[in-house]
């Protein structure tokens, strides 16, 4: 069995409630003392949430609102001024909040073929549909995350910097079923040979460790592994009996799997036993060694936590912790 990078017990997914920057940030740090993440704020407001995050990340594109959607331009407007004015707020924040810290810290983006499924081109039409534009997008995106993790590393220069890729579309961009701006056709799946490259490019920009992240179904782990990811970050939930196989696999072959097992709304939490319990009786089923589990196991949220009050978060990025102290202490 390959050894396991060495990630935190828990962490966050990405996203926490409310437009507060020094306050989320001090929350995370506050609950996560060997792991936290950069907060995104999303109820800002456009160019706060996911898609025009990243897309004010990118160099030599640009990216606005229309009613449809996020649309890709020529010229940087307002919505991407404002898109990199709150990311270097909430590095303010992060900065402020982890003066002297020494370990890991995770950062978020969306990858390249989330992104390509959700930006649209002057036509109307998402970049997915045009293969040079999906190039040029990948392109454009490798380096905007070069710069944007050096940014980080400037400003908490004792961490070990994790980029988080957000790929929730990627099931949906193989199995060709990213609908059309009309909403009556799909575009045709991308080559899964395609798809991996181009993983493995954005993957690629970072020395240091890389996570993926898919609230969705059916994550593909093993296509996640060939392009470098060394963990994948999933919904828990949403695992069945048919997808042992893959994810005995992957922990075979050193991936570690970041388990979303805390709901991320606001919900009755069970004791932190009880929310990993799941997790043990896979283990279990795959006749993996449970003293593996702490070594290859991160516990966090199902999905970002926008959706939930601030005192949830608050106790989820806090039931994460006690639930993989639960499994370390009691992996039988």
């Amino acid at each position: 069995m390959n050894a396991y990078f060495r990630f935190g017990s828990a962490t966050g997914i990405g996203s926490m409630p409310g437009g507060d920057a020094r306050e989320a940030a001090r929350t995370v740090a506050g609950s996560f003392e060997e792991f936290p993440f950069l907060a995104e704020l999303p109820a800002r407001g456009p160019g706060a949430d996911m898609i025009g995050r990243t897309a004010g990340m990118l160099v030599e594109l640009y990216a606005r609102v229309e009613p449809s959607g996020w649309r890709l331009g020529d010229h940087p407007g307002r919505d991407t001024r404002r898109a990199r004015s709150w990311l270097r707020e909430d590095l303010d924040a992060l900065e402020e909040a982890t003066q002297g810290y020494e370990g890991q810290v995770k950062v978020q983006a969306v990858g390249p073929w989330t992104l390509a499924a959700a930006l649209e081109m002057r036509n109307g039409e998402a970049a997915l549909s045009d293969p040079g534009a999906c190039r040029d997008l990948a392109s454009s995106l490798a380096e905007g995350l070069r710069l944007h993790l050096a940014e980080v590393q400037r400003r908490v220069p004792g961490a070990q910097v994790v980029l988080q890729l957000d790929e929730p579309s990627l099931t949906d961009v193989l199995r060709g079923h990213v609908r059309s701006a009309s909403g009556y056709r799909t575009y045709r799946a991308v080559d899964r040979q395609v798809v991996e490259a181009t993983l493995r490019e954005a993957a690629g920009v970072h020395g240091g460790p890389v996570v993926v992240h898919s609230c969705a179904p059916d994550v593909p782990f093993a296509l996640l592994r060939r392009a470098g990811a060394a963990a994948v970050s999933f919904d828990f939930s949403l695992l069945t009996e048919r997808d042992d196989d893959t994810i005995g696999e992957a922990v075979e072959a050193g991936t570690r799997l970041f388990v979303g097992v805390v709901p991320g709304t606001d919900t009755a939490l069970s004791d932190p036993a009880g929310s990993v319990m799941g997790v043990r009786t896979l283990w279990r089923r795959l006749g993996l060694r449970p003293d593996l589990l702490a070594e290859a196991v991160t516990v966090t949220p199902a999905c970002g936590l926008a959706g939930a009050s601030p005192a949830y978060a608050r106790e989820a990025l806090a039931h994460c912790v006690r639930a993989a102290r639960s499994l370390a202490d009691n992996p039988e």
